[in-house]
């Protein structure tokens, strides 16, 4: 079954970078977008950035500029590098894919931005 598997989630200072890692199984992972969403505390989920099979990539705009996502199909994994980290920027950031109508999550990864 489809399996997604965050981390590299953490406590950091405002101005620094992360990178955070998605580790998929169950499907056939190079022929699938996959997503980074994110949710605060008392927010809605919110989608931050996206890669598609070819490659392409979209972000948020409260994210654009700062962070870049990237896929390697080799190691079934993408990955979402954070620089520039605000405050703002703290949440628990979730991998998603599509498939056949359904969306599946990762477990969710901490991020936290504060001096």
């Amino acid at each position: 079954q489809v399996q997604l598997v965050e981390s590299g989630g953490g406590l950091i200072q405002p101005g620094g970078s992360l990178r955070l890692s998605c580790a998929a199984s169950g499907f056939t992972f190079s022929s699938v977008a996959m997503r980074w969403y994110r949710q605060a505390p008392g927010k809605e989920r919110e989608l931050v950035a996206t890669i598609i099979t070819g490659g392409s990539t979209g972000y948020s705009d409260s994210v654009k500029g700062r962070f870049t996502i990237s896929r390697d199909n080799a190691k079934n994994t993408v990955y979402l590098q954070m620089n520039s980290l605000k405050p703002e920027d703290t949440a628990v950031y979730y991998c998603n894919c599509r498939r056949g109508g359904v969306d599946y999550w990762g477990q969710g990864t901490q991020v936290t931005v504060s001096s």
